[in-house]
């Protein structure tokens, strides 16, 4: 279901770069681009919540990526973008820059990295409890229904925290990109969303050619 909603989102999302390109293109006023890129930051608010509803369903499957093209799963973490890397890689397109948005960026890549950080050393840590859990008692001698079960149980409900991690990595990124449309002008803010679509774009696009390549 979330791979159908995913689809739609992404065609949403594709008529969006397509306007956003085609307003800078006309040299819109700020008045109606920014309508655009509000259009866009309000479609990827869609697609938070839409992963906020499988995580409680299926947090594995977000987790996993399998709803990714492989070479965007290349660059997965917890469920998504990095949040620090995706600044990165947005900053030469963001020029020119005031003094005061570079100290703003600079202060958000790196609250960032240390939230990644934390949300890595847990998730880290929640792994080496789970399989403690898991691998509870022996695993060569015979099966102990009652301890087998116990040790499930337990294992069942440590996954549950999975959710937590992808809910935090997710507000992460969304407070991102709303600190990036508060912080830039509205043409920054377009060039930043359209740079945002068109690397994704493109990671899509390389994941089809890798697909069709020649085989020996």
């Amino acid at each position: 279901m979330f791979d159908v909603e995913h689809a739609r989102w992404l065609d949403e999302n594709c008529k969006h770069m397509s306007d956003l390109r085609g307003a800078l293109q006309a040299h819109l006023p700020d008045g109606n681009l920014g309508v655009i890129v509000d259009q866009c930051i309000a479609n990827y608010d869609e697609l938070f919540r839409l992963k906020e509803i499988v995580a409680k369903s299926d947090v594995f499957h977000l987790l996993n990526g399998t709803w990714m093209t492989p070479a965007e799963r290349c660059f997965l973490w917890m469920g998504g973008f990095k949040p620090s890397e995706l600044l990165e890689i947005l900053m030469p397109h963001l020029d020119p820059l005031t003094e005061q948005q570079l100290l703003v960026i600079g202060n958000l890549r790196l609250s960032s990295r240390q939230a990644e950080e934390a949300l890595s050393q847990g998730l880290e840590q929640l792994h080496r409890s789970l399989a403690d859990t898991v691998t509870g008692g022996s695993l060569s001698d015979g099966v102990d229904v009652g301890n087998y079960m116990g040790h499930m149980a337990l294992a069942l409900g440590k996954l549950t925290n999975l959710e937590g991690f992808v809910r935090q990595a997710d507000n992460l990124r969304q407070q991102t990109l709303h600190q990036l449309r508060r912080n830039l002008t509205i043409k920054q803010a377009a060039r930043c969303f359209l740079a945002i679509g068109e690397y994704y774009t493109r990671l899509r696009a390389l994941s089809s050619l890798w697909a069709s390549r020649p085989r020996q």
